[in-house]
């Protein structure tokens, strides 16, 4: 295995490779030239699948027993649950499991904590540290590999889709971010969206300035393709005015406006908004007839109190409260739609969840609370129910202590359940 410094030149060269492969082959060629520089007898990527509960593997080998196919493209669901692949996308560690006369090697891929999925390489003996240290940032690197060439194919799309999507789930998978968790040295959010049969309309998303985080929640009434659509239209509303420099005001009114006079009389949204100065650490939110927050401080669950503005869309040129919201650090705060507090989702009991969950990443604790959503009504859901968890740790501006992508260092203490 060549040293720190050869390293970096051989994954440039690896990088060079996948440049020239068109973006269908991309994990193809970088699995192939992987497998050369370490005489691996096998290099695989499994992405993560879009429940949150499997990876699958893509492979260019045709379908099989068991395998989704796409033409030559195969796609393999292997549940999570209890796996080594679960321990790896969990703690965003590389893992070396022994495997008869060969070493299986798992590396996360993964940046700012989203978890695209996991390196598989079966090599034919233990690697040493500097091995160890090579295959962690190949892993790094294949993530921008995946999100650079997604934007050009739906081979990965395609890939984490274990089960088929409406047009409504489409439209709105579309106005999710293209990140749904993203650590940042001030704070970590993640959010997670469980449709309903028939969708209802929820959304999330969040946007990070130089010296501002902007984070939204919303519910569209209705079903189906109806709601889509007026989620589309509530989302690009607030993106186009953000983008703008609105203040958050602003913003809440401009989406009132734009329901109102695109929307259909009986049409409207409710939501919350947030802005977080993070020079300050000051915070501030505009409710939108909305279930209101809820914060984990010093492993106590409570209720913020918020005033309830009627939803957007209901009341021509209202001016929406902007109202401040404390932030400690240590503080974990969350949002939920409806769907995760109906009465026949009781029995999730999302106050003991998050008292049960105060140790996990944010991006474990929506996935925890929407499969507990699910247990509770059997699998089928009245309303979408969406989570949006951020952990906030304060202090000024700073940098991610980050290692191949993923956030291993607390800027803040760990949290003990309660």
């Amino acid at each position: 295995m060549p040293d720190r410094a050869e390293g970096r030149l051989e994954l440039r060269s690896l990088l060079a490779a996948v440049e020239d492969a068109p973006p269908v082959a991309v994990v193809d060629v970088f699995a192939a030239e992987l497998g050369k520089r370490l005489a691996a007898q096998e290099v695989t990527f499994l992405i993560a699948d879009s429940t949150g509960n499997a990876v699958v593997r893509l492979s260019h080998d045709g379908g099989g027993e068991g395998r989704r196919s796409q033409g030559e493209d195969a796609a393999e669901t292997v549940p999570l649950a209890g796996t080594s692949y679960e321990q790896v996308m969990r703690t965003q560690r590389l893992q070396v499991l022994p495997a008869g006369e060969f070493a299986r090697v798992l590396a996360p891929v993964t940046d700012r904590g989203d978890v695209i999925g996991v390196l598989e390489m079966l090599l034919p003996a233990d690697p040493d540290p500097d091995t160890v240290d090579y295959i962690a940032a190949a892993a790094h690197a294949l993530g921008y590999v995946v999100i650079v060439n997604r934007r050009f194919t739906d081979l990965f799309e395609w890939g984490q889709r274990s089960a088929l999507f409406s047009l409504a789930a489409e439209i709105q998978r579309r106005l999710l971010p293209a990140s749904l968790t993203c650590e940042a040295g001030q704070f970590t959010i993640a959010g997670a969206v469980e449709p309903a049969g028939k969708i209802g309309g929820d959304t999330f998303d969040y946007s990070l300035d130089r010296d501002t985080l902007h984070v939204s929640l919303t519910d569209a009434m209705g079903h189906q393709v109806d709601a889509a659509l007026l989620a589309t239209l509530l989302v690009a509303s607030l993106r186009n005015s953000r983008r703008a420099g609105a203040t958050l005001a602003e913003q809440a009114a401009r989406a009132n406006a734009a329901i109102l006079q695109h929307g259909r009389a009986d049409q409207f949204v409710t939501g919350q908004l947030l802005r977080i100065d993070l020079a300050t650490g000051t915070g501030a939110m505009v409710n939108a007839g909305h279930p209101g927050p809820l914060r984990v401080r010093d492993d106590r669950v409570e209720d913020i109190e918020l005033a309830a503005d009627p939803p957007f869309g209901i009341v021509p040129g209202i001016s929406y409260r902007v109202q401040p919201v404390v932030l400690l650090p240590g503080d974990r705060f969350v949002i939920v739609t409806d769907g995760v507090l109906e009465r026949n989702a009781a029995t999730a009991d999302v106050f003991s969840l998050l008292a049960a969950t105060g140790d996990l990443h944010p991006r474990e604790v929506v996935q925890e609370i929407t499969r507990a959503v699910l247990r509770a009504v059997g699998g089928t859901l009245r309303d979408d129910a969406t989570v949006l968890c951020l952990d906030w740790y304060g202090g000024g501006e700073r940098d991610r202590q980050a290692d191949a992508g993923a956030n291993h260092h607390r800027t803040s203490p760990p949290r003990s359940a309660s």
